[in-house]
Order: structure tokens, then sequence, then C-alpha cells
């Protein structure tokens, strides 16, 4: 039975309500991933591809998205408190009720 790696073991356990506080998922494809209550908190998604995730009430506060793709995703009451969102997509990414204090260089041009 092969083993998997750390990186590989992170990404079968993204899924709804899963603690992934501090986890480094740089560049992972969590393409249209449901993440809803997921814990994200300080974790690195660094250039990582959350295009049509939807991660409602998701916590993300101190998280690393610079570079990240969150077009078209749902980030309806998520906490994104101090994350730092540069270079971030956010286009078509819905924010209704969203956390947004503190956020780091966050370009909101075509959220919802």
């Amino acid at each position: 039975m092969p083993t998997l790696t750390k990186a590989e073991a992170l990404l079968k356990m993204a899924q709804a309500g899963a603690n992934l506080k501090d986890a480094d998922l740089s560049g992972a494809d969590l393409s249209d991933r449901i993440l809803q209550a997921a814990d994200l908190s300080g974790a690195d998604l660094s250039g990582a591809d959350l295009s049509g995730a939807y991660l409602f009430r998701a916590d993300l506060p101190g998280a690393d998205l610079t570079g990240a793709d969150l077009t078209g995703a749902n980030l309806v009451w998520t906490n994104l408190s101090g994350a730092d969102l540069s270079g971030a997509d956010l286009s078509g990414a819905d924010l209704l009720g969203a956390n947004l204090g503190n956020v780091i260089g966050a370009d909101f041009t075509g959220a919802l």
C-alpha cells in the first residue's frame, strides 16, 4: 500500500468541518471543494486554486492567501480577519457577511 505524503494527506482531509489550522496547502487544487465550517486559521494557501470553493462559515483568520484564485468562491459568513489576500483574485466571490477586519492587500474588484 503506497504511503501518502503529508501534502496528500492534508488534501484528503480538506472537506467540510475539517481542522486544517496552520496547514501548508500552498499551490493546492481546492477548486469546487466543499470546505464549509473548516478551520483554516493561519493556513498557507498561497497560490492555491480555490475557484468555486464553498467556504461558508469557514475560519481563515491570519491565513496566507497571497496569489490564490478565489474566483466564484462562496465566502459567505467566512472569517478572513487578518488574512493576507495580496494578489488574490476575488472576482465573482460572494463575501456577504464575511469578516474582513484587518485584511491585508485585498482587491475586491469584481467581488459580490
